[in-house]
């Protein structure tokens, strides 16, 4: 694993380097949008990963190089275009196709697992200690949103819980087969986050700087920080964490991934709220009742269809050789 992380840069034209940088930025930007997939393995797949990490490494001990700074500012700048241009169809989906997406992102996690393993090579006490924690960890966070969803199906979305969506979305820049969209997801930031992402582009589109600059303020300074934060910290831990504690650290990578499909079943729906519910720290009202988003639906688990169920086996097995496929042409860097 340590070798597939060094920080070794890849040769080749500069222009070439940007284009597959810019490649790489689309790729983990609509990783970043969709729960399951790791932003960190759409780079390995676009052969840029360790120019990342190695540019984020040289920049935060202030060395400035100009292949550095393009590769990060080529990334950044696409991953950001394909968030704002693509997050409403993605919050849509979501929404209003709960099982079907919930099943894809199931099979695009589980995907990621022969990822990891095949980074961890040789199996160890430590490294299965490791796994254990990562995946008692997740699955408590799993099943802690869904405990929220049922006493408040509007999830707090302050500024401090905005902040971390930021630092946990970050993660899936750094750590391959980590799913940063994921952690929004039982996080209860997911929805709110592309809502508010899909309605700046709505205000820029129109020409409203008001809402746009409220928008921003609110929302995309917070989870922005959080990102940088993120991205900073999580690179330079994974670095200490690998060369250290390399089994252990690569156990809980396992372990977050397994244990992520706890918080994934897909057979979910959103349930029209009734008066006397509580949405978002509020009650509703009966004259409120027609003006609440389909997004903030209590969820509610259903039994499925034995076509539901066999389509979601079809999607899952989708979704697995989707990010498998993924990370084995990654693996040509």
């Amino acid at each position: 694993m340590e070798s597939q992380l060094k920080m070794s840069e890849s040769g080749g034209p500069i222009v070439l380097l940007a284009i597959r940088a810019g490649i790489g930025g689309v790729l983990m930007g609509l990783a970043n949008l969709v729960p399951g997939i790791s932003g960190g393995t759409m780079l390995l797949a676009a052969g840029v990963y360790t120019n990342f990490i190695n540019a984020i490494a040289e920049i935060t001990t202030f060395k400035f190089r100009l292949r550095s700074i393009l590769v990060l500012v080529t990334i950044v700048v696409a991953a950001g275009l394909a968030i704002l241009l693509l997050a409403g169809t993605i919050k849509e989906l979501v929404v209003h196709h709960r099982w079907v997406m919930y099943s894809i992102f199931i099979g695009l996690t589980l995907g990621g697992v022969p990822i990891v393993w095949h980074m961890i090579g040789r199996q160890t006490n430590t490294m299965w200690i490791g796994a254990t924690i990562g995946f008692i960890a997740m699955g408590a966070l799993a099943c802690f949103q869904q405990q929220q969803m049922g006493a408040d199906a509007g999830p707090s979305s302050g500024l401090f819980m905005l902040f971390l969506a930021g630092v946990a979305g970050a993660s899936a820049m750094i750590l391959p087969g980590v799913s940063g969209g994921y952690l929004l997801l039982v996080l209860g930031q997911y929805v709110p986050i592309l809502s508010a992402i899909d309605t700046l582009k709505e205000a820029l589109r129109a020409g409203d700087t008001g809402a746009a600059f409220e928008v921003t303020l609110h929302v995309c300074v917070p989870v922005g920080l959080g990102v940088v934060l993120g991205v900073v910290g999580v690179s330079n831990l994974l670095r200490m964490c690998l060369k250290r504690y390399e089994k252990a650290t690569l156990g809980i990578l396992l372990g977050l991934l397994l244990g992520a499909v706890v918080g994934l079943w897909p057979f979910q729906r959103g349930v029209a709220p009734k008066a006397g519910d509580v949405i978002k720290g509020r009650t509703v009202t009966a004259e409120r009742l027609e003006d609440i988003d389909s997004e903030d639906f209590p969820v509610e688990f259903f039994s499925p269809t034995m076509g539901q169920a066999g389509g979601a086996i079809g999607l899952i097995v989708l979704g697995f050789a989707v990010t498998l496929g993924i990370s084995r042409v990654g693996r040509a860097e």
